[in-house]
């Protein structure tokens, strides 16, 4: 083992103030080491943005931190406690299968956790054993680089290495562990931890520690506590409302998924809509639909009233009063979201101005999508280069009164053809990550160790704006159009 000089050559510069929260927090503890590792792929952009060295982290020794066999110097490992309600039915969680090292300071002065994904069992597995297979881990990878190019907020992914060690599910799987990286791991379930079992004292220290990492605009306020809760609404709000921009479809939006930073996080389940249609569900755990692409919004509100749940007790003295500042808050949501969702429809359409008229004309769009089952990323992608006879719509009756409005409305602002058409490229990706070209790449690299194919495939998705030529194949749907497409958790 390289002496701590050496290591730190890599440039890894912990702190670790989660630590000095409360000790019911966290439980300390290394990850558990395994026989094999290899590293399989590196994040070479991202190791650069977080001060580290991509070419230290190749060798031996790179392998060994991302299995969590090696702990870099400055890290002071641990597992994170929260709560959360899954499927809408509350329980104790925490870290099952995660280790936090620690948060990495940027060259920037970021402050950014560092996790280990699938490095053991914690005291919260809850009879797991802690690891992750290489398919789920790679998934992750590839859906949450595709998000960031998207310009969503997202966790991101470091690393993805191999353990040398199978793990048991309904078959043997090869054993993995992603290196994620977050702006923090706080969520809605973090505070649901700290009100059920926590004192005042533990609510109140989480969300001051959470209002100096994330919003500190608002440590001045009067009532910071509903400053802080308004600020997390206001983000959730503008989170989802990409989501639904770009036919997201997280797939278990429970309140221990959802983060206080406003960032996309766990990406289980997870895919991108074909056609479009509001009531979409991939997860196989999903039955009911109750996270299906059209349900997203309402469930972001009904996860951020529990959020205003668990911060009662700090909200005001009075209890009737304290209920009444969150009811006051949470019922901001609706139009909060309507507003980002509206204004980047808009954006996709070209408008850059506002009518009364925009959600109808907007609304009447999607109908049209559904009613004809079309493909939603493709379709938008088509109006932006005002090639429509590339869709089936062309020539249905309502259509071609629907585009006649639209260019109408067009017209009715002062901004040229060509700024309008900017706009909507700079709105409307050409690419999305397609289920079966996620597929295909998981399947060259578990079955077959091949690497290449999803290597290419993220790079196609890191600029999604390009519209490039290199693009087009990539666009292309299955002629199945994921017909009984079925994603899975991967745990």
């Amino acid at each position: 083992m390289k002496n701590k000089h050496e290591r730190n050559e890599i440039g890894w510069n912990f702190d670790n103030s989660y630590t000095r929260l409360p000790k019911s927090f966290y439980s300390n503890l290394n990850p558990t080491p395994v026989s094999s590792p290899r590293l399989v792929i590196i994040n070479d952009q991202l190791a650069t943005s977080l001060g580290l060295s991509g070419e230290g982290l190749k060798g031996e020794e790179g392998a060994g931190i991302f299995a969590g066999n090696e702990i870099p110097e400055g890290a002071a490992p641990l597992a994170q406690a929260y709560a959360g309600h899954q499927f809408g039915h509350f329980t104790m969680l925490g870290d099952g299968r995660a280790i936090l090292l620690g948060e990495q300071i940027t060259p920037k002065g970021e402050r950014l956790d560092i996790q280990l994904k699938g490095s053991g069992r914690t005291p919260y597995s809850r009879g797991g054993d802690g690891r992750a297979s290489l398919g789920p881990m790679l998934r992750e990878y590839i859906i949450s680089e595709a998000m960031h190019g998207l310009g969503i907020p997202t966790t991101r992914s470091l690393a993805v290495v191999t353990t040398g060690e199978d793990v048991i599910r309904e078959t043997n799987l090869p054993g993995a562990v992603l290196t994620r990286v977050a702006a923090s791991h706080i969520r809605v379930g973090t505070f649901q931890y700290a009100a059920k079992l926590g004192t005042v004292e533990d609510l109140q220290a989480l969300a001051d520690y959470t209002i100096d990492r994330h919003y500190p605009e608002v440590e001045s306020h009067e009532n910071k506590y509903l400053s802080f809760l308004k600020a997390v609404i206001k983000r959730q709000a503008a989170l989802i409302a990409k989501w639904q921009l770009v036919g997201f479809i997280h797939g278990v939006m429970n309140t221990d998924n959802m983060t206080i930073s406003g960032e996309t996080i766990d990406y289980g389940p997870c895919a991108f809509m074909n056609t479009y249609d509001p009531a979409t569900v991939f997860s196989s755990i999903d039955t009911q639909g109750r996270y299906a692409y059209g349900n997203q919004p309402q469930i972001g509100g009904w996860n951020l009233a529990r959020f205003a749940e668990a911060l009662l007790p700090i909200l005001h003295s009075d209890e009737d009063e304290s209920l009444k500042l969150a009811q006051n808050a949470i019922s901001a949501y609706p139009d909060l979201f309507r507003s980002e969702w509206l204004t980047g429809m808009r954006a996709k359409l070209g408008l850059f101005n506002e009518e009364e008229e925009d959600k109808q004309l907007v609304e009447e769009l999607l109908t049209l999508m559904e009613r004809y089952k079309v493909d939603y990323t493709n379709t938008l992608v088509a109006l932006t280069f005002d090639k429509v006879e590339d869709t089936v719509l062309k020539g249905k009756e309502a259509f071609d009164k629907w585009y006649q409005q639209w260019q109408e409305r067009l017209g009715r602002q002062t901004e040229s053809k060509e700024q309008s058409v900017e706009l909507m490229k700079n709105s409307n990706p050409a690419v999305i990550p397609r289920n079966h070209r996620v597929e295909e790449a998981l399947e060259a690299a578990v079955s077959c160790g091949d690497y290449s194919v999803m290597e290419r495939l993220v790079g196609v998705l890191s600029n999604p704006y390009a519209h490039s030529a290199e693009q087009v194949e990539y666009a292309k749907v299955p002629e199945d159009r994921d017909e009984g497409y079925r994603t899975f958790c991967g745990t």
